[in-house]
């Protein structure tokens, strides 16, 4: 049951309810990703790799440029990340068909499975939150989380949903 069910006071923009609505970002993004960031852990994995593979996995045959757009990390720490995950057979690049310099990032039959896996655990946590709080509230969710989000940034989000 939600701490309070209460709507948000009229006044939610003064100090309190937005360090409240900071606070529950916080613990609730925590509580979101512990079991995947366990499950990660075990692999010696982190959510560096978590969010290449999630990316990736979306968008089959991404560019690392776009992926280093999307995750807004710096080129070394990807590199790091992708170089890990394709020593460990979870990741494949392929050079790119018009551009040779590109290269695109697909996840290989191992690399599919843990991302499923590691999907199915935030799929299970968010779809008991979005039950317990209904469509409206969802929809409103979302729409806080996209107004957080920097109007030049928003057309990454639109893509991924096929927009």
């Amino acid at each position: 049951m939600p701490v309070s069910p209460s709507p948000a006071s009229p006044l939610f923009l003064r100090e309190a309810e937005i360090r409240r609505g900071v606070e529950l970002l916080f613990f609730g993004y925590g509580h979101l990703l512990q079991a995947v960031d366990e499950r990660l852990a075990a692999d010696g994995l982190g959510r560096a790799h978590h969010r290449a593979l999630y990316f990736i996995a979306r968008q089959p045959g991404l560019t690392v440029s776009t992926l280093l757009g999307l995750l807004g990390i710096t080129k070394q720490s990807l590199g790091r990340a992708l170089n890990e995950l394709t020593a460990r057979g979870l990741v494949e690049t392929q050079v790119g068909r018009d551009d040779r310099r590109q290269r695109l990032l697909r996840l290989t039959p191992a690399g599919t499975a843990l991302e499923a896996e590691l999907f199915g655990m935030l799929r299970s946590r968010l779809s008991a939150a979005y039950a317990e709080a209904g469509p409206a509230a969802v929809a409103g969710f979302w729409q806080v989380l996209e107004g957080l989000v920097p109007p030049a940034d928003r057309p990454m989000l639109m893509k991924l949903r096929g927009g």
